[in-house]
């Protein structure tokens, strides 16, 4: 059954799916023989995701070693060829296994991808023009057409990933998405959509208080509306939204937001501290866990529920830290 929690007591009640460059799992898939271990994924993220890993370039044909690859062309049109000789083209082999491959990932929440491959690249792969010098840039053939057949699954690079706030913002992506995916699964219904928007009202609010009303109208009268248009307009904008990163601007505004529903429930002094440590994270005192983890135990205390159901309480595993460095 949808629950706008897959955590508890901070562990995962289930896996995550998310698609993931071969490579990065350890495995001697690159032209080299080599690979691009990352234990950012295999030791921290690993814990939670379980990955379908693809290799393009061995999925191809191309086999291990293999001569380097780079791709070539214009802003408009690119090509795979080998980095020492252009006129062996290998855009055709790995356009036809991207295809058939994509078919089958279906049903991921998230990918990782490696980073300046022609095949896996998602942000700024080099794309070298006829004077032999990078003029342009462009994703990799693979992640370009993963993206095209699935626009709203959160993808990232490996390498950005090691910075807090876009890991932060990826997993936050991933872990909304995947609630999606299960909301769709058990059946939409009107009332499971209302409920799914306010468990990350909050969460949204932290990335975008324009996204947090655009979306509040969307929703506004579905008894009017064909609930599967609504549906996907929904999340299109949702996933959108959630693409823009959380400021201490923004996360402020969503701790007071918050306190504000403690208004009366709190002793005076409990009133100050809160008010306190929001006003501390929002000067860069203290970090984010500080004014959540307060937030945490009042809703306990005051057993809350509304508040305790809150995505933005708890987004992804407290263990990975990430709210102490942000």
């Amino acid at each position: 059954m949808f629950s706008p929690n897959i955590f508890n007591q901070g562990q995962l009640t289930h896996r995550i799916p998310i698609g993931i460059s071969q490579c990065l799992l350890g495995e001697k898939v690159r032209f080299d023989g080599g690979h691009k271990h990352s234990k950012l994924c295999t030791q921290q993220l690993g814990q939670y995701f379980d990955y379908i890993p693809s290799c393009p370039e061995l999925g191809a044909g191309l086999g291990v070693p293999r001569r380097t690859l780079r791709m070539v062309g214009d802003d408009q049109s690119q090509r795979v060829v080998e980095t020492r000789d252009n006129q062996i083209d290998v855009t055709d082999l790995l356009a036809d296994y991207s295809t058939r491959r994509i078919e089958e990932l279906a049903n991921l929440s998230g990918y990782i991808f490696m980073q300046k491959s022609p095949s896996c690249g998602v942000f700024r792969v080099k794309v070298y023009a006829d004077n032999g010098y990078a003029q342009h840039s462009s994703p990799g053939i693979f992640a370009k057409a993963f993206k095209e057949k699935y626009p709203l699954v959160p993808v990232e690079e490996e390498g950005r990933l090691h910075d807090p706030v876009l890991l932060e913002n990826f997993l936050v992506r991933v872990v909304v998405y995947h609630h999606w995916r299960i909301l769709m699964e058990e059946g939409l219904t009107p009332k499971k959509l209302i409920k799914f928007h306010q468990s990350i009202k909050y969460q949204l609010m932290a990335h975008s208080i324009e996204g947090y009303k655009h979306t509040g109208k969307l929703l506004s009268n579905l008894k009017e509306k064909i609930i599967e248009e609504i549906a996907q307009e929904y999340i299109t904008a949702l996933m959108g939204h959630l693409e823009k990163r959380a400021t201490r601007k923004t996360h402020t505004n969503a701790l007071l937001h918050i306190r504000g529903y403690f208004k009366g429930k709190l002793s005076k002094l409990e009133q100050q501290e809160l008010s306190q440590v929001i006003d501390d994270y929002r000067s860069g005192v203290i970090p984010l866990v500080v004014p959540i983890t307060l937030l945490q135990h009042y809703t306990r205390k005051l057993g809350c529920e509304y508040i305790e159901q809150q995505l933005y309480l708890q987004p992804y595993p407290h263990k990975l830290g990430l709210r102490n460095g942000i």
